[in-house]
């Protein structure tokens, strides 16, 4: 990657190289273990020109997306986030006093995990999902979905077809891909000259304050600031009017955003925010030069403690196989003698093994029946919900350890 993808810009600067890593959501089949694996360099730069934070476009999203192993709804967290978001969205667009005229479009709507609760108000929607098992699944729940990848094409064709949308949702799905501005313009052709797009996407100040490295991957292209996103809208004819601060991923913003000839001044908030960021130094290299040496820490303080713990003889197990994980695990060179497996509630991973390191990905009933010592929760960011359906660990006295944002060694309450 010689240019930024956002403005063009040679002047790109090295935030933290993270090695080689295999895509984080190619989990292998048991006869896929003896067979060569590729690996893709994973490095974070920075545009020292509009500060949008890349890593090169080494995979494309045909070959992450096609197939997909990540279903929303494993997540009671992330389902109840979306049934809150659709009850304040629907008064917030008023799609409420729009009747049978109403029209919401969900990019990347996934298993329908969002969309099942505009349904179950009776209003019109339609999901794009270019996953065909987890576009399936939503069809399979009544949500209507059509099985494409977002483009200006695509928006104009959907626009044509349905109508245009009140309002467009893009959450978890602006770091997925490469061509940010079309993308963009796809957003700009989909929703309605008065209408609304809103997006969700995780902060890079969040990212590089709390040492959430592990979020760098191979699907992620590129991570926003407020600022940087604003630009990015920019680019396909949509002005940011609105942003708020959400706890989810360990901290994410949700930008509300407008087509540029009503968006108007944009809100008190989305100046405050700004203010933070350029606090923090992200709109100049000293906001950047610290974090390589920080998440050098984060791993060796992981490896002494898996290594002192199998040296006692205790063992240490996983919770969890997310894309975050997977980046962690192979920075950290971990494998079965440090972590025996890793539980999912997915079942689609069953069976599988960890892109890399290779370890066995089980069902979550196997830490009860095996008792382990220690259980690393490796989807920290679902900690509160985690902590609670781990509980039972303290029946045999084990401990929930997260890596991130330092390490933490937590006993839990019965």
């Amino acid at each position: 990657m010689t240019r930024c993808r956002l403005c063009g810009s040679a002047t790109l600067a090295s935030v933290v190289d993270l090695g080689a890593t295999p895509p984080c959501e190619s989990y292998l089949a048991a006869d896929q273990l003896d067979q060569p694996e590729p690996a893709y360099p994973l490095h974070l730069r920075v545009c020292t020109d509009c500060w949008l934070a890349q890593i090169p476009p080494l995979i494309t999203p045909e070959e992450t997306f096609s197939e997909y192993a990540y279903f929303s709804s494993y997540s009671t967290s992330w389902v109840e986030h979306a049934r809150t978001f659709v009850a304040d969205a629907v008064q917030r667009v008023g799609l409420d006093t729009k009747g049978s005229d109403a029209f919401v479009v969900e990019v990347a709507s996934n298993d329908g995990y969002l969309l099942r609760h505009v349904v179950d108000r009776g209003i019109r929607c339609l999901g794009i999902e270019p996953s065909v098992n987890v576009g399936a699944a939503a069809r399979d729940a009544g949500v209507p979905t059509l099985t494409k990848f977002l483009d200006p094409a695509t928006g104009s064709d959907v626009r044509a077809e349905h109508g245009p949308a009140d309002l467009v949702v893009a959450n978890n799905v602006y770091a997925h891909i490469p061509d940010v501005v079309g993308f963009t313009q796809g957003l700009r052709a989909l929703v309605a000259d008065d209408g609304w797009v809103s997006i969700e996407v995780q902060h890079l100040l969040t990212l590089i304050e709390q040492n959430q490295y592990d979020t760098i991957y191979h699907e992620h292209f590129q991570y926003y600031t407020v600022a940087s996103a604003a630009r990015a809208l920019a680019s396909g004819g949509l002005a940011l009017v609105d942003v708020e601060l959400l706890p989810t991923h360990g901290g994410s913003i949700r930008l509300w955003a407008r087509p540029a000839e009503v968006a108007g001044e944009p809100t008190r908030q989305v100046a405050e925010v700004l203010d933070r960021e350029k606090a923090a130094g992200l709109q100049e290299l000293s906001g950047y030069t610290e974090f390589s040496a920080r998440v050098a820490k984060v791993r060796r303080d992981l490896l002494r403690f898996l290594i002192e713990a199998a040296e006692r003889g205790e063992t240490v197990v996983g919770y969890g196989a997310p894309g975050k994980g997977n980046t962690l695990l192979n920075h950290c060179g971990i494998r079965s003698d440090l972590l025996a497996y890793t539980v999912d509630r997915n079942p689609y991973k069953h069976g599988r093994f960890t892109p890399g390191t290779r370890i066995p990905i089980l069902p979550p009933e196997r830490i009860a029946a095996d008792r382990p010592d220690y259980v690393l929760v490796l989807p920290w960011n679902l900690r509160a919900e985690l902590v609670e359906q781990l509980s039972f660990v303290h029946d045999w006295g084990g401990r929930l350890v997260f890596p991130i944002p330092e390490l933490s060694i937590v006993e839990v309450a019965p």
